[in-house]
């Protein structure tokens, strides 16, 4: 009898760790999938239309696409690693409640700058400021053209090794410019308030992806593309979707 109930104990103590175990497994996938869907979703309604994306979409217009995808796509990675441990290293750092409720204002205040950029700024000339800006930069360094710069990057493309090629100028100029452009920027700061009350790993992976395919999108698309974004409805569905964020956190906050 006594062999028999220490068996018995010995068998639901393994089958109470297995579902403890699949638990701890289930809430984890959940907290992975949660960090992703969020950072995906606020990746993509902050790049698109934003500085750097129309600087890829006239950098691809006047060198080879894949060298500025290289480019651009690596500054954003890089800042997207950065940003993302510096958030999760805050509640270290500092108490976790604190970094709570600084989310929680971070993403209510994204909102509601989004929002009034929505309805007061009117029609943006982002897109000119940026192409100018560019063209300011090309003719400081040789006065080169929109229409011929294509052709000479083509040309030297050709007399160029392939490693030339991956390490050319024009790589480390999309990766410089989009690195700067994004210091600082709303969706830096927001990743790392997102990082800081989610899962790392589902903020980097939703991060990457997220830029990944506006980048492409830009790239690909080019300046054709960029004219047809609407800048307010971008920063329309942008401070709605920062709001929502805000107020799940401040839910979440309450809760606990």
């Amino acid at each position: 009898s006594l062999s028999i109930n220490l068996s018995l104990s010995r068998s639901l103590s393994r089958f109470l760790r297995s579902v403890a175990g699949l638990l701890r497994r289930r809430k984890m996938t959940l907290s992975v999938v949660q960090g992703f869907t969020k950072s995906l979703a606020m990746t993509v309604l902050s790049e698109i239309g934003d500085k750097t994306f129309f600087a890829a979409a006239i950098l691809a217009m006047r060198h080879p696409r894949r060298l500025v995808l290289s480019g651009c796509l690596a500054a954003l990675i890089v800042m997207t690693i950065f940003s993302t441990l510096v958030g999760w290293a805050a509640p270290n750092l500092i108490p976790r409640a604190w970094t709570h409720h600084i989310t929680t204002l971070l993403f209510l205040g994204f909102g509601l700058w989004s929002l009034w950029d929505a309805f007061h700024e009117g029609d943006s000339e982002e897109l000119a400021e940026v192409e100018a800006e560019l063209d300011a930069d090309l003719k400081a360094n040789g006065g080169v053209t929109i229409e011929n710069n294509k052709v000479d990057d083509d040309l030297k493309k050709q007399k160029q090794p392939f490693l030339a090629q991956f390490f050319s100028p024009i790589l480390l100029k999309a990766f410089s410019i989009t690195f700067f452009g994004e210091w600082g920027d709303k969706s830096q700061l927001a990743t790392i308030g997102l990082a800081a009350d989610e899962n790392p790993f589902g903020v980097v992976l939703g991060g990457i992806i997220g830029q990944a395919l506006c980048t492409t999108a830009a790239v690909l698309g080019g300046k054709t593309l960029a004219k047809q974004i609407s800048e307010k409805i971008v920063a329309l569905s942008g401070g709605v979707l920062f709001i929502v964020f805000g107020i799940q956190s401040f839910l979440s906050m309450v809760e606990s």
